[in-house]
Order: structure tokens, then C-alpha cells, then sequence
């Protein structure tokens, strides 16, 4: 026995989705702005950071910027990598660097209590 709860939702984006999509962009470009801030430090000598580490963390910061136009283009992927690359990559700034990064826990908190609210009733318009 299927139900559907949200029979009568639209396909088109609404200023809900969108917002929350915003909002979740906004925290994760917080996060990108410290990286790219340590990554000055580390170029002007004023912190020890291995190069390594850069290329691993902006490869996750392109992956939580992918993931939002995911969640854009109604892509089940993306709903799922949001919450995964930011929180990889507050755990590697735990673990690497020893920093607790409130940007991304406030992300983490924008698209579960926010971002969930208007991707729920459009789940039925996602694929994979």
C-alpha cells in the first residue's frame, strides 16, 4: 500500500527550495573562504600546512558545491553527497587541523532542518 502525502506538489522550484539551497551555499562558501585563507597563510610561511592537504580539501569543497546544483537539477546524488562531503571535510579540519569549523555544522544544521523540509515533498521529482 503506497502513499503519496505530497500529491499535489508541482515540480517547479519554489522560494522554499531555493532559499534553503542559498543558505546552504552560503555556509559551505564560509568554509571555502577559511581554506582558501589558510592556504594563503600556509603560501606567505605563517602556517605548516602539506600541500597535499589543499588538494584534498578543495576537492571536497567542489563536492559540496556540486552537490547543491545536484539538489538544483532535482538529483538524488546530490541529496545525498551534501551532507557527506561537508561533513568530511569538517572532520578533516578537525582531525588535520585541529579547528572546529562552525560553518559547516550550521550547514549540516540548515539542510536537515531546513533543507530536508523542501526537498521531502519534491522527492517523488528527483532521479538518480
Amino acid at each position: 500500500m503506497e502513499k503519496n502525502y505530497f500529491k499535489d506538489e508541482s515540480p517547479e522550484k519554489g522560494m522554499g527550495i531555493i532559499l534553503s539551497l542559498l543558505a546552504m551555499l552560503f555556509f559551505a562558501v564560509f568554509g571555502i573562504g577559511i581554506d582558501v585563507d589558510q592556504y594563503i597563510q600556509t603560501a606567505e610561511n605563517h602556517l605548516q600546512i602539506p600541500l597535499w592537504y589543499f588538494y584534498l580539501i578543495f576537492a571536497v569543497d567542489l563536492l559540496i558545491v556540486l552537490s547543491v546544483i545536484l539538489i538544483y537539477l532535482y538529483r538524488k546524488v546530490g541529496v545525498v553527497l551534501f551532507p557527506v562531503a561537508t561533513l568530511m571535510h569538517f572532520i578533516f579540519h578537525l582531525y588535520y587541523l585541529d579547528t572546529f569549523l562552525y560553518s559547516d555544522v550550521t550547514s549540516l544544521f540548515v539542510f536537515v532542518g531546513i533543507g530536508l523540509l523542501a526537498i521531502v515533498p519534491k522527492w517523488q521529482f528527483f532521479k538518480y
